[in-house]
């Protein structure tokens, strides 16, 4: 099917563990199913057993624990193609296949392209489907923030998220947590005065009051609001004194800022 077509891939986002989302994408023509991330097993285990759905692909974006604890009891029950990082490869779950930026492999008919989005971790990955408009992007951009930085530089995560922000607006971004409320209160710290972000916060007040999730999010609507995104906006640069500068240097700030929050 690499030359056909493909329709839209089918996301179900499943919580996992008291904060994090895992996702399938599920091709209905063929019937592969494809998991990113694995926090833990039962909550996945179910999703798949409820839609009858067969996993072939496991899809890992980086190494820390609760993205990859749930992996062998996920095999156990469906064996599936692991597929991570190279630059990961020495402290990840044994990999069937070690993939690097710039690589594409197949979900069903649907191109996969892997990102290289390090900052949070070095060899931290993306997976991005063009067809079905969606990017999973786990611990690197996240909705109204970005991943703590345990390992890369402010720079290298800087370039990460120019590099998300540059797929199009109407991009679906499947990140790994529910911060979203959390991420909001800095966010206002920092663009006090941005209307869209106001708007944004009471719609995220109201969906987790409901007990709604607020992930995924639409990578336009990231652009309008999320500070870490938006290094290079004038209203920002001037709340921080920081006029003119590089935008990677207005980052730095922000991620230090929220790292103190």
């Amino acid at each position: 099917m690499k030359g056909q077509k493909a329709m839209p891939l089918e996301i179900v986002t499943v919580p996992c563990l008291s904060d994090n989302y895992a996702f399938l994408t599920h091709d209905p023509a063929s019937g592969e199913t494809a998991l990113v991330d694995a926090p833990e097993a039962a909550p996945i285990l179910a999703e798949l057993e409820s839609r009858g759905w067969r996993l072939s692909h496991v899809l890992l974006t980086h190494h820390h624990w609760d993205h990859v604890d749930g992996l062998d009891g996920i095999l156990e029950k469906h064996p599936a193609r692991v597929i991570g990082a190279k630059a990961d490869e020495h402290r990840l779950p044994k990999l069937d296949q070690a993939v690097v930026e710039g690589d594409t492999f197949y979900i069903g008919g649907e191109p996969v392209k892997v990102l290289d989005v390090s900052g949070h971790t070095v060899g931290h990955i993306a997976f991005y489907m063009p067809q079905t408009g969606a990017v999973f992007t786990a611990d690197s951009l996240m909705a109204l923030g970005c991943g703590r930085l345990f390992e890369g530089k402010p720079a290298q995560m800087w370039a990460s998220l120019c590099k998300l922000a540059a797929l199009p607006d109407e991009t679906i971004v499947c990140s790994g947590h529910e911060y979203t409320q959390s991420n909001a209160k800095f966010a206002l710290t920092v663009d006090p005065d941005n209307a869209a972000l106001l708007d944004r916060v009471a719609d995220i007040n109201r969906a987790r009051a409901a007990g709604e999730p607020t992930v995924p999010s639409n990578l336009a609507l990231e652009k309008a609001t999320n500070p870490f995104l938006r290094a290079t906006d004038p209203a920002i640069q001037a709340h921080l004194g920081m006029e003119g500068s590089d935008p990677a240097s207005v980052f730095t700030e922000i991620r230090t800022r929220k790292d103190r929050f």
